[in-house]
């Protein structure tokens, strides 16, 4: 997989994810937390350097669901970036499910898996979008900047 990253300022998202997270002007305000969840070591960490690069905060890498699950259910992140093959007997289907019905955590799957069966079952997790890899570090952007509009409920 090929991730390319650019010099990018750090971006500023005023979430409205938190009634506790409020900017000195007194508006709900917090930079997207993101979970990746990803089994290949080098590839997590290319994604936590560009995400965190990009201004998102990245809350950890899950190498497994179990791993996913626990770390969603403790470190409350707004989204997760899931592979679907993950080491371990579970998939990312199966993480992103739990993640959302247990804590409300969506996800963005970023795999090669991305057939209309697998997509289909993984319809309950309700996922934000599907990008095919490889993939481009700015197309994984994009993507998580409309999911983050579509979670503060369509505003920019």
């Amino acid at each position: 997989m090929e991730l390319v990253t650019q010099s990018r300022a750090p971006k500023r998202y005023p979430v409205a994810f938190s009634p506790d997270a409020r900017s000195s002007s007194g508006t709900a305000s917090e930079v997207p937390r993101i979970l990746i969840v990803e089994d290949d070591y080098v590839v997590g960490l290319d994604l936590e350097n560009g995400l965190s690069d990009a201004g998102f905060e990245i809350v950890g890498i899950a190498t497994s669901a179990a791993e996913a699950v626990r770390l969603a259910g403790s470190k409350h992140p707004n989204l997760a970036i899931m592979d679907i093959h993950l080491s371990g007997k579970r998939d990312g289907v199966d993480a992103a499910i739990e993640m959302f019905t247990a804590y409300g955590v969506r996800s963005i799957f970023a795999t090669a898996y991305h057939d209309d069966h697998t997509r289909r079952s993984a319809d309950k997790a309700a996922p934000l979008g599907w990008l095919p890899k490889p993939y481009r570090l700015e197309g994984l952007i994009s993507l998580i900047e409309s999911a983050i509009a579509e979670l503060r409920g369509g505003r920019s």
